[in-house]
């Protein structure tokens, strides 16, 4: 795994919340005092929970398919998707985590246009993906049964991704149960990465750049990685890499910053987002 890889599943894998640090006890207001206290340098559990719920970064499949629909960018983005050549069952469970959240974002946003025997592969990879971090046995039994209906042509794709939207809904608090509350951000960092490299394929290949300023102007979502990168960093990941990896994410929100995004700042992010994906 190369350095950058490692990088990103060091950096997002500190965004558990689940065990205060010394510098984070040190935080904490003295309740005999009343002191103010200096502000926590780390987003806190319940910080991350809002975040994951405001900003999208597991976004609702039916929100997504009308947003797409909308811009005209819906049809054909199953063969935008690049072959992947991940390996979901490898002992590191974060690099997994990531892999997982990409592979995610393959399906949910090309559930309307999939052959049947793609949708089926790739709701396989999200399977095997959620079994390596340990998802949970019902998550496992609820996506046995969404597969055997698509291979038997037992649903629609519209009742499809109607059902993928409630399952959303209750893989998120199980993932956190059951595998951990680091492993959701590592999967929402896959699925984000993901999702805006298709969506950036898909408003090139259609040449309708002003999708982009519909789908990719989301620089609450960037902030919220970058903050990762700035404040974990530090003492995570050689300086090389960070000037990389920061190079990245402050290219992604200066485009997502602009009322109108280009059909060159589109490119961009695609070349972006293709880079570290290709890491991975």
């Amino acid at each position: 795994m190369s350095k950058l890889s490692l990088a990103l599943v060091l950096l997002f894998a500190a965004c558990d919340g689940s065990k205060p640090t010394e510098e984070t006890k040190q935080a904490t207001p003295d309740p005999a005092t009343m002191t103010p206290a200096a502000p926590p340098t780390k987003l806190t559990a319940e910080e991350l929970a809002a975040a994951a719920q405001n900003v999208g970064l597991v976004p609702s499949p039916v929100e997504t398919q009308k947003a797409l629909e909308k811009a005209g960018i819906s049809s054909g983005i199953s063969k935008l998707v690049p072959e992947r050549n991940f390996k979901l069952t490898v002992d590191n469970k974060d690099v997994v985590a990531v892999r997982t959240g990409v592979v995610l974002a393959d399906a949910l946003l090309t559930v309307k246009d999939a052959p049947k025997e793609k949708l089926i592969e790739r709701m396989n990879l999200v399977k095997t993906g959620m079994a390596a971090v340990g998802a949970g046995a019902d998550i496992q039994r609820t996506l046995d049964d969404l597969i055997a209906r698509i291979q038997n042509d037992g649903v629609t794709r519209d009742n499809l991704i109607k059902e993928l939207d409630e399952l959303q809904g209750a893989v998120v608090p199980e993932i956190k149960y059951e595998a951990g509350d680091q492993v959701l951000p590592l999967i929402q960092a896959g699925s984000w990465l993901a999702g805006s490299n298709l969506v950036a394929s898909a408003i090139l290949a259609s040449s309708k750049p002003e999708a982009g300023s519909a789908l990719l102007r989301q620089p609450q979502v960037v902030e919220y990685f970058q903050r990762y990168v700035k404040v974990e960093g530090t003492t995570r990941a050689p300086s090389d890499v960070l000037t990389q990896l920061d190079g990245s994410l402050a290219t992604l929100l200066e485009i997502a910053k602009k009322r109108a995004i280009t059909i060159d700042d589109i490119t961009v992010v695609k070349s972006t987002t293709d880079s570290v994906l290709s890491l991975l």
